[in-house]
């Protein structure tokens, strides 16, 4: 039985680790529905830039992986009622366990990048810190769909 705990655990893990792999914010990725799409180009020089943390994904994904290893688990501890209170408390332990891993493995660390467009304006866009951006920078900003990213 312990076999089968690691193996369920085990996969469970390997879902929210593929799920986070999916979701991308970055200024070099873009979601299906945004290809051939036309988007409108912004010039501009970048004013400042400041770290900041992009919060995980909360699928369930991690929740409902984390509340079915930690119920089997539990179930394993005694028979009868206290196995019932061991599966119980395990799942909700493991649910929330599973949230929390699946919110750090799929989130990061972003930019919020503020470019003073060509016209005079100031404009701030968050995106994943995939490219570096320093101030005094020209760089472009491509929008469309509601969505805006910034690159050189």
């Amino acid at each position: 039985m312990k076999q089968h705990i690691l193996a369920i655990t085990f996969l469970c893990s390997a879902a929210v680790l593929l799920n986070g792999c999916v979701a991308g914010q970055g200024g070099g990725d873009y979601a299906r529905g945004q290809a051939r799409q036309e988007q409108s180009v912004r010039t501009g020089v970048v004013e400042s830039v400041r770290e900041v943390r992009l919060e995980g994904t909360r699928s369930g994904i991690g929740t409902v992986a984390g509340g079915v290893a930690g119920g089997i688990g539990g179930a394993q501890i005694a028979h009868g009622w206290l196995g019932a209170l061991g599966a119980l408390a395990g799942a909700v332990g493991g649910g929330l366990l599973g949230q929390a891993a699946e919110e750090g493995v799929t989130g990061g660390k972003g930019l919020e990048i503020t470019v003073r467009l060509d016209n005079g304006s100031l404009v701030a866009i968050t995106q994943a810190a995939d490219e570096e951006f320093r101030p005094g920078e020209r760089v472009r900003i491509l929008s469309g769909g509601g969505v805006s990213r910034v690159t050189h």
